[in-house]
């Protein structure tokens, strides 16, 4: 009898007794700081596979190889989309330069020619560049260009069509360039900065029909001579530091009408010439100012 019990209480044990499933062994899941959280357990767990048994990103990221649908979606994730042809060629100068409710700032950028500007475009202001050269092509289908500041460039050829289109163009600023002479230039002009260059004559009809000119700086170039056919409209006439040696009764005034008066004019400058306006009294009978100059 007592064996019978003992065989029995013997059965009863054995499953209790049973080895642990191979796989809770070995696993390298542990939980750390007292929690339960399997999601904090695997991280720990990736932790170790990474760096403490000196794995790597690269090695695990081979180890995968994914679709081609997943290669696509990780491209377009990475590589930012290029513009649009259409985009591109509507707006390239914004790339380079700064655009700004009409107006385009591309100054000191180091470009040697005018860039494509958009089309609504009123003001351009291309200062310090390295451009040697304006033709008519550089403002195609720009109408509503009204101010061009091409200050500080290498220009030293103007095509006489560059600025014929421009019917609102009403200040051209070509300071500090190489100029040898003037284009043509559109009728509404209501200012022109030509000075610091290197132009010697200017053709007779050049400001002829410039009836809006109002303020003309040809200053500090090589002028032998006033520019004829001034028009009425002229308010300031820089023409200070040319090679002016002489002046005409018909200069600024008109010689055969003595009641002519020039009332719009607020300042004529030509110091630096070689000129002495104290021999040409008839030549300022007109103006309610003398110009400003040496007259002895």
């Amino acid at each position: 009898m007592k064996t019978v019990h003992s065989t029995l209480l013997l059965l009863l044990f054995v499953p209790l007794t049973q080895t642990a499933p191979q796989t809770l062994l070995d696993s390298h899941i542990t939980y750390e700081y007292g929690t339960d959280n399997f999601e904090e357990t695997k991280f720990s767990q990736d932790y170790e596979d990474k760096y403490l048994h000196g794995k790597n990103m690269k090695e695990k990221e081979t180890m995968v190889i994914p679709d081609e649908k997943s290669l696509q979606l990780q491209k377009d994730e990475v590589v930012p989309s290029l513009p649009t042809k259409k985009e591109n060629d509507e707006m390239p100068t914004c790339l380079l330069c700064v655009c700004l409710s009409g107006s385009v700032y591309c100054e000191e950028v180091d470009i040697d020619a005018v860039p494509p500007l958009p089309k609504e475009s009123a003001y351009l202001y291309a200062r310090f560049n390295k451009i040697k050269k304006l033709t008519a092509k550089d403002f195609a289908d720009m109408p509503n260009l009204r101010r061009l500041d091409f200050t500080g460039n290498l220009i030293e050829d103007i095509e006489d069509s560059t600025f014929s289109k421009l019917s609102l163009l009403e200040e051209l600023t070509l300071a500090e360039n190489q100029l040898l002479r003037l284009p043509v230039l559109p009728p509404k002009l209501t200012l022109l900065n030509a000075k610091h260059n290197k132009i010697k004559s200017i053709k007779a009809n050049t400001f002829k029909k410039l009836n809006k000119l109002s303020f003309l700086y040809l200053d500090h170039n090589d002028l032998e001579s006033v520019p004829p056919n001034l028009p009425e409209s002229l308010r300031v006439i820089h023409l200070q530091f040319n090679s002016i040696s002489s002046i005409t009764d018909d200069t600024f005034c008109k010689a055969n009408d003595t009641r002519y008066i020039r009332d719009r004019i607020e300042e004529i400058r030509l110091e630096g010439n070689p000129i002495a306006l104290g021999k040409h009294p008839n030549s300022f009978i007109c103006l309610k100012r003398l110009p400003i100059g040496s007259y002895f």
